[in-house]
């Protein structure tokens, strides 16, 4: 793979995933070819402030961890209403970390 195309993907998309695998993320894409290196990059990245948004306005009703695919959190969240609010407020400081390590694992999924 060449080098450009590896630090022109971690440049554009480094925000979505967590800072400390970065390394392992610039790894394998120097052992990938062009075909993998398209399906990485058209892969179904979350933006992790967008779904920050989303779990201010909506989450209280769950739609943050429906959009991360964790269906059964979602449901927990959305008959408790956010755990009466407590469950809410706490995942306004782990929803954007969450969002990043499910990139990432998006990321090892289509890279391996």
């Amino acid at each position: 793979m060449e080098q450009s195309k590896i630090d022109m993907f971690i440049a554009t998309s480094s925000s979505n995933f967590p800072s400390e695998k970065i390394g392992i993320i610039h790894s394998q894409l120097e052992k990938v070819d062009d075909k993998k290196f398209l399906s990485i990059q058209s892969a179904n990245y979350k933006n992790p402030t967008t779904l920050l948004i989303v779990s201010i306005l909506l989450g209280a009703l769950g739609v943050d961890r429906f959009m991360l695919g964790q269906i059964g959190v979602g449901v927990g969240k959305l008959l408790t209403c956010g755990g009466l609010g407590f469950w809410w407020f706490i995942d306004l400081f782990l929803i954007m970390k969450a969002t990043k390590e499910r990139n990432f694992f998006i990321f090892t999924q289509v890279a391996n």
